[in-house]
């Protein structure tokens, strides 16, 4: 048996063992079995093609890619549902009910229900977190956002799953913050901007709003508040995934969504996001003023 022949028997035999984990995975977070075998080939098919030598943690990695893979067919599957013209998915033959049901029996139809409800990176953040243990330092990098804004995404969603209504309060005040942000960056109030930002606030930007001309990563209330002194005239404070944030509406379209996280009364970090794939599947309501 040749080396590569050896690797790739170990790595079949690998992925073999952590099968059930993964449908485990997949299942809580797409609800259904059909696609379940679905996201678990696709797997099979992305890892089979990657060289593991630099993988330390075999299980942890194979849990990524199948989270990774389920995302995005929930983003699909959310993009299909508000389609009017999409195409009608055939009800599922009686085998796949039985596979559900027994499924929906070891997870609690009640919770699918609840996780059906939930945007897909919150029930993403929910399920590998509060399920699986899964550290945010690992769920960040899946969904796109910081360690913080994952964290409040599973929150969030652990709220809705216990019953109890995300606090208007929160939003309400939080919508106070951001309104007093923009209006400093629009005023160019330099000190307007120091007085709801965090001593620490860290800016982020993908990779689509740094060729628009920012850098990458700014950090320090100083630095963040000389970014935005006189611009902002085209943001809107919105929700943003359900989340108070901002939106940057160009022609009519949105071009840039602001994630913001909160510390206490002060905005503590700022994720830019203009990759035109992700504003797709990003949902967001301007709020009026």
């Amino acid at each position: 048996m040749t080396q590569k022949n050896f690797e790739d028997n170990f790595l079949s035999q690998q992925f073999e063992a952590s099968r059930d984990h993964l449908r485990a995975v997949a299942y809580r977070m797409l609800g259904s079995s059909a696609e379940v075998d679905d996201a678990v080939q696709e797997a099979w098919l992305r890892v089979s093609r990657y060289d593991m030598s630099d993988v330390a943690n075999l299980r942890g990695w194979l849990t990524t890619v199948v989270a990774r893979i389920c995302l995005d067919m929930l983003r699909a599957r959310k993009s299909r549902r508000e389609d009017p013209m999409g195409p009608h998915v055939p009800e599922p033959v009686d085998e796949t009910r039985e596979r559900d049901a027994e499924m929906a029996d070891s997870v609690g139809a009640a919770l699918l229900i609840v996780l059906e409800t939930l945007q897909p990176a919150e029930r993403l953040a929910f399920v590998l977190h509060d399920m699986f243990a899964v550290p945010f330092e690992e769920i960040a990098p899946i969904v796109g956002r910081s360690v913080d804004a994952s964290r409040q995404l599973a929150s969030r969603a652990r709220r809705r799953v216990q019953g109890a209504p995300v606090p208007e309060t929160d939003l309400s005040h939080q919508r106070k913050i951001v309104d007093a942000f923009l209006a400093a960056s629009r005023e160019g109030n330099f000190e307007g901007l120091l007085a709801v930002l965090d001593p620490d606030v860290v800016f982020r930007a993908d990779e689509a709003a740094v060729r628009l001309g920012t850098l990458p990563e700014i950090r320090g209330a100083d630095a963040v508040a000389q970014l935005y002194k006189g611009r902002a005239q085209a943001a809107r404070t919105a929700l943003v995934d359900g989340e108070m944030g901002v939106a940057v509406i160009l022609g009519g379209q949105l071009r840039i969504a602001l994630r913001v996280t909160f510390s206490g009364d002060r905005i503590a970090a700022i994720e830019a996001v203009a990759d035109a794939d992700e504003i797709a599947a990003i949902e967001v309501e301007v709020l009026e003023r």
